[in-house]
This record gives C-alpha cells, sequence and structure tokens, in this order.
C-alpha cells in the first residue's frame, strides 16, 4: 500500500465525518421544528436525517491487474464515501400542548423524531473519527518528511 493511498484513505474518510457532523448539526438545529414540509395538505415536522456510508472502491487498472493476477482478491477497497442522505423513519413525538399553534383539535402537537442522546453520541463519534483520521494523516506528512530527509543525506 503505497502512502498516498493510505492519506486518500484518510482523506475520504476526513471528507464523510465532516457531512456527519453538518447532518447532526442540522438535526440539533432543528429539533423543534414543527413546521418543516407540507405533507398532504398538513404540515410535517423535521425529519431527522442520517448519513449512510459504504466502502469505497478503487478499480485503478493497477488494482484490476493485481486481482487478476491473483495478487489481489476481488475489489480493493480504499477509503469511505457517503451513499446517501436518509430520513429517519421514526415515529415523531406527540406532546400534550393546547396552547401551540400546530395542535390538533385534541391539543397535541407532533415534534421531529430527533433525539438529543442519540444525536450527542453520534456528534462525538464522529469527532472522534475525524480526530484519529487527522492524526493517520499527519503520522504520514511525518513518515514522509523523515524518508526525504533520509534520502537528502
Amino acid at each position: 500500500m503505497s502512502m498516498f493511498r493510505a492519506m486518500d484513505t484518510s482523506a475520504s474518510a476526513l471528507t464523510v465525518n465532516r457531512l456527519r457532523l453538518d447532518t447532526i448539526s442540522a438535526n440539533v438545529a432543528n429539533a423543534n421544528t414543527t413546521r418543516a414540509r407540507m405533507v398532504n395538505g398538513v404540515w410535517e415536522p423535521y425529519r431527522r436525517k442520517i448519513v449512510e456510508v459504504s466502502p469505497q472502491y478503487n478499480q485503478s487498472f493497477d488494482n484490476l491487474l493485481e486481482a487478476a493476477i491473483g495478487n489481489v482478491s476481488g475489489r480493493v477497497e480504499q477509503g469511505v464515501r457517503a451513499t446517501a442522505i436518509k430520513e429517519d423513519t421514526t415515529a415523531f413525538k406527540r406532546v400534550y400542548d393546547p396552547e401551540h399553534p400546530d395542535a390538533d383539535a385534541e391539543g397535541y402537537v407532533l415534534l421531529p423524531n430527533v433525539d438529543m442522546m442519540k444525536e450527542m453520541v453520534d456528534m462525538i463519534s464522529a469527532s472522534r473519527s475525524y480526530e484519529a483520521n487527522v492524526t493517520v494523516l499527519n503520522a504520514g506528512k511525518s513518515m514522509m518528511m523523515k524518508a526525504f530527509e533520509i534520502n537528502g543525506r
């Protein structure tokens, strides 16, 4: 595995984790939004978003040749990519608040399906993953600099 391939792998993870953090911040910002979109003539609350992540496959000529020779079995994984931003299909929270402008005839309001505990856990996970990949990039950069120093002597 070349040094640049390792850096590309970490860079792809940084991009995905930044998207995860952006999505989490949108979820937190809309945790109380009761009018996000119109569905069948009725306002629906904000629906929590989730980033779907999958392995990224590198189908370069070198990798295909190695796979054909038998040095590599099947596809060669290299990094990750965001494949979709999906909506969480869990039910909305139903809260009794007859004073709320969006309350129904019985006094209940539908609130977004955003759970702040889930968002905090996801945020910590994404930020730690981001930090780990920054560490990998810095280690790779340091190794390359040392290799240049050795080569320059």
